[in-house]
């Protein structure tokens, strides 16, 4: 059975900085894209950065570009998501997320997404 675990969640003022891991548990999902997805309260969950797990592009939500950093270290099955320059409306419940069609994943649709981490709050505060 394949597990995403969250971590790196918290509380932070605006401006500052957090780093979300996700842990792939029982083996690498080489043929995946693994990145993160968001949802605020009352909000649908939203798409922020993708990256294929054998490299190359990766891919952000426009409002979090210039921001947020998504790596990936497949030696330890980790992704990782750098988010700096945090604002309020950054604030939600993050989910790492492993599907195989980016285009589904970056429109939001459901069917784009195999596997959910259960989610880590951050909140962002002025």
């Amino acid at each position: 059975q394949v597990q995403l675990v969250e971590s790196g969640g918290g509380s932070v003022q605006a401006g500052g900085s957090l780093r979300l891991s996700c842990a792939v548990s029982g083996r690498t999902l080489s043929m995946y894209y693994m990145g993160w997805f968001r949802q605020a309260p009352a909000k649908e969950r939203e798409f922020v950065a993708a990256i294929k797990w054998r490299g190359g592009n990766i891919y952000y939500v426009d409002s979090v570009k210039g921001r947020f950093t998504l790596s990936r270290d497949n030696a330890e099955n980790t992704v990782y998501l750098q988010m700096n320059n945090l604002n309020p409306e950054d604030t939600a419940v993050y989910y790492c997320a492993a599907g195989r069609d980016i285009a589904s994943m970056m429109r939001n649709a459901p069917h784009g997404v195999a596997y959910w981490g259960e989610g880590t709050l951050v909140t962002v505060f002025s």
